[in-house]
């Protein structure tokens, strides 16, 4: 399996991810299932592009070309960066009042989702709560999962779809994960914001270093844990998108969101912790996006 990470300047890195041992050519990693030390390798290259990895495959091996869209891959790293922000914003200033409105049924973060997706629609932006679902085949179990969509509407008239998934890091946890997973793990963002291609770059290295982790400790797989159930979750055919208006009743009781209010507390801890993480980090990401511009 090959993951091709775009970087701000348009260059490409290749990350190949194969069965066997024994060093790649041409300056390429093979990462085999044998040793902590290959998933340390991977880790290691992982941490040092987590920047790149806002980047979408738009890149082309025209170098010219490239750099022609430079402005239009600037715009989308901005609109994301910027609405990143704002959810993190809202999320933290988030409270049992805005609880009004939730989903009837098992909760299971909904009042959350539901609540964010209001609070986005209030500041101007075009966001949903989407609803994917998926029947299983062969070793992939079916399944459902619940998120957050915003469009983004293009300078060229063209539309983007921005997913946000508010506990992102939960979809990754496995049992007994060797150091070097947790590390590659607490690297992730609490809320993950990002194009659908972002997101299958992060996706594909987690699964795999998922099995890595696993296989460490002599344990298979499980299938929830596999590419494909993770890629359904956000890349479903059968999809429902609503607004956050639409199929919600008056909040019943206080008591009723205890699960909600549990995860809400979680995540804004979480999310305060990353962004004093971030803090400290800003100067350095600064320059580097500074300097991938400056050629403009």
């Amino acid at each position: 399996m090959e993951v091709r990470v775009c970087s701000p300047a348009g260059d490409i890195w290749r990350r190949n991810i194969a069965v066997g041992s024994g060093p790649g050519g041409g300056g390429e990693r093979k990462y085999s299932h044998e040793s902590e030390h290959d998933l340390a390798v991977m880790v290691s290259d992982f941490l040092e592009n987590t920047g790149s990895y806002g980047a979408d495959s738009w890149c082309s091996s025209d170098r010219e070309s490239g750099f022609s869209d430079l402005h239009h891959l600037a715009d989308k790293i901005s609109y994301e960066s910027d609405l990143q922000a704002v959810v993190q914003c809202l999320l933290l200033s988030m409270g049992g009042t805005d609880f009004q409105l939730v989903k009837t049924g098992i909760c299971n973060g909904s009042c959350i989702r539901y609540a964010l997706a209001k609070l986005l629609k209030s500041s101007g932006y075009n966001a949903s709560v989407c609803v994917s679902k998926w029947q299983g085949c062969n070793k992939v179990p079916g399944g459902d999962h619940e998120y957050i969509e915003v469009v983004n509407y293009l300078n060229d008239g063209s539309m983007e779809h921005v997913i946000i998934d508010i506990d992102f890091r939960s979809h990754f946890e496995i049992a007994r994960a060797v150091e070097s997973y947790d590390k590659i793990l607490k690297s992730l963002p609490v809320a993950f914001v990002g194009s659908l291609t972002k997101l299958k770059q992060f996706l594909q290295v987690m699964a795999e270093a998922a099995s890595v982790s696993l296989k460490q400790n002599s344990m298979p797989l499980p299938p929830w844990r596999s590419l494909a159930y993770l890629q359904a979750k956000w890349h479903s055919p059968d999809q429902i998108r609503t607004t956050p208006e639409e199929h919600t009743i008056n909040c019943s009781s206080i008591t009723s969101h205890k699960q909600c209010y549990g995860l809400l507390r979680q995540l804004q801890s979480a999310l305060q912790s990353e962004i004093g993480a971030d803090r400290l980090l800003k100067p350095l990401n600064a320059d580097r996006t500074t300097s991938a511009f400056r050629a403009l």
